[in-house]
């Protein structure tokens, strides 16, 4: 990929305004790391100090055109997009963003129930009622796939004042949906498109891979970019594709959602990230996919264990697979992934992404698949291995199953701003809930606000954390207390 491709103009601008010894007498107020204390000179160096430039300097991202706008603009060629927008608060921030442009549109929203906690966050931001679509439960490894044609075009006629729809692809553990078809049942009934793609910012960049979003369909797309492609932590993207919202209302409600102090660093490491993939992508892809490959055949002759690939399209609502992530079944050797994922932190200093009671998923990023890092990742799982064929026997604990949802009572904003008490975890059962609660990982919500919890909910919430997972969403961050609707 060409076109201007190969430039970062963002990165450059703020390069060139660093190395001219600027007099600076605005923020931060390190200026360039003269009031920097040693250890933040030793975290993030004199560089990274000295590129750490507020917003609103001339030459960078003030004028018109400004480097920052070219760097946009480069990035929504690059991804095939009508516009993007760089992001400071990760995927989260697009959408929260995307639920209040949806508000514009109408009160309602069809949304995949396995989305992120932020959705659920920016649902209660914009007061949007929401109508969920179940996506497929793989029952075997208790993880859910991705959304058919069918549940979604089901949760649309149930919800026919819905103003968009909100599906996510790729899953965590790599599933992706049948977009084209998801986009086909949306846009029949006159309903944009959302993706949640914070996990495929790099299937743009490979033909072997699934088809993006974009490609697809989709009309709006929040896009992670650090997760893959290897921007820093807490940078994404969101793309607009098609005049199915308005750009305008697009671009206030990311205003309204981000800090007015714009970390350069962030936003600069975009410009690169984008560079990386469009000029490197497809060879560096290319190398990590041939990599994963191998390691997967040699974890498959390890016994006890099983990879999750391209069997994976067997299920119903599986269009596509991501090898990026591998994904380990845990199941055959006795343990869980939490025991499997801890002892390989402990004794091999190997840490993964996500662990559950069936697998353990290793990461890798878009440059990342060495033969060496592979090496390192299947020795740390060996090590893990050993570690407990030396333990004492003991029985696999019985983890509590994934359970039904609970039903909904009120909308999540009436529930979250409303009469609340609270009661003790224990004591919850019945009582409509007032905060949200999602497991990590994958932070996927168990409970949303306005939902009644069941028995069975809490039991499995309780379990996820006696077995090393952790809940975002609840004021008490022990789990000894919930928030609920007040009686």
């Amino acid at each position: 990929m060409s076109n201007g491709q190969d430039h970062t103009p963002y990165v450059d601008a703020l390069l060139e305004f660093a190395q001219s010894d600027p007099g600076r007498f605005n923020v931060p107020g390190h200026q360039g790391g003269i009031g920097a204390d040693d250890r933040l000179h030793l975290l993030a160096g004199q560089t990274g100090l000295a590129d750490d430039i507020p917003a609103l300097i001339e030459g960078i991202d003030v004028g018109d055109p400004n480097p920052f706008q070219e760097a946009q603009q480069l990035a929504a060629e690059a991804w095939g997009a009508k516009r993007t927008w760089f992001l400071i608060n990760g995927a989260s921030q697009g959408n929260q963003s995307m639920c209040l442009a949806v508000a514009h549109m109408g009160g309602e929203l069809v949304v995949q129930r396995n989305v992120h906690s932020s959705v659920i966050d920016g649902m209660i931001m914009a007061g949007l009622k929401p109508t969920f679509a179940s996506p497929e439960i793989d029952p075997d490894l208790g993880v859910a796939h991705c959304l058919t044609p069918e549940a979604l075009a089901e949760a649309l006629d149930r919800c026919p004042d819905a103003a968009a729809a909100v599906v996510v692809s790729p899953t965590y553990f790599g599933a992706c949906a049948d977009i084209p078809a998801l986009a086909e049942v949306a846009h029949s009934r006159g309903v944009p498109l959302v993706a949640d793609e914070a996990w495929g910012a790099h299937l743009k960049f490979h033909p072997d891979l699934p088809p993006s979003a974009i490609d697809s369909g989709a009309d709006l797309v929040i896009s992670s970019t650090h997760k893959i492609v290897g921007s820093l932590t807490q940078s994404a993207m969101i793309h607009l594709a098609t005049d199915r919202f308005d750009e305008a209302i697009i671009d206030r409600c990311i205003s309204m959602t981000e800090s007015t102090s714009p970390n350069s660093l962030l936003c600069g490491s975009l410009d690169a990230a984008r560079r990386q993939a469009a000029i490197n992508g497809e060879r560096l892809l290319t190398e990590t996919i041939e990599v994963l490959a191998e390691a997967r055949e040699e974890i498959k002759a390890i016994p006890g264990l099983d990879v999750l690939d391209e069997r994976l399209l067997e299920a119903e609502s599986v269009a596509g697979w991501d090898p990026l992530r591998l994904t380990i079944d845990v199941r055959g050797t006795g343990s869980t992934g939490y025991h499997i994922a801890e002892l390989a932190r402990d004794l091999a200093g190997v840490n993964l992404e996500l662990a559950s009671d069936t697998v353990a998923v290793a990461v890798f990023g878009m440059g990342t698949g060495t033969p060496q890092r592979a090496r390192r990742l299947i020795d740390g799982i060996l090590t893990a291995l050993e570690a407990i064929e030396a333990e004492p026997f003991s029985e696999k604990p019985e983890f509590a199953p994934p359970p039904p949802w609970g039903d909904p009572a009120m909308t999540p904003r009436d529930a979250f701003l409303g009469q609340q008490e609270v009661v003790p975890f224990s004591e919850a059962e019945g009582r409509i809930a007032a905060e949200p609660l999602a497991t990590y990982p994958p932070g996927i919500p168990n409970v949303l606000p306005g939902e009644r919890l069941t028995r069975e909910t809490l039991d499995y919430i309780t379990d996820s954390v006696s077995h090393g997972g952790y809940v975002r969403g609840a004021a008490d961050r022990e789990l000894t207390t919930l928030r609920v609707i007040a009686e």
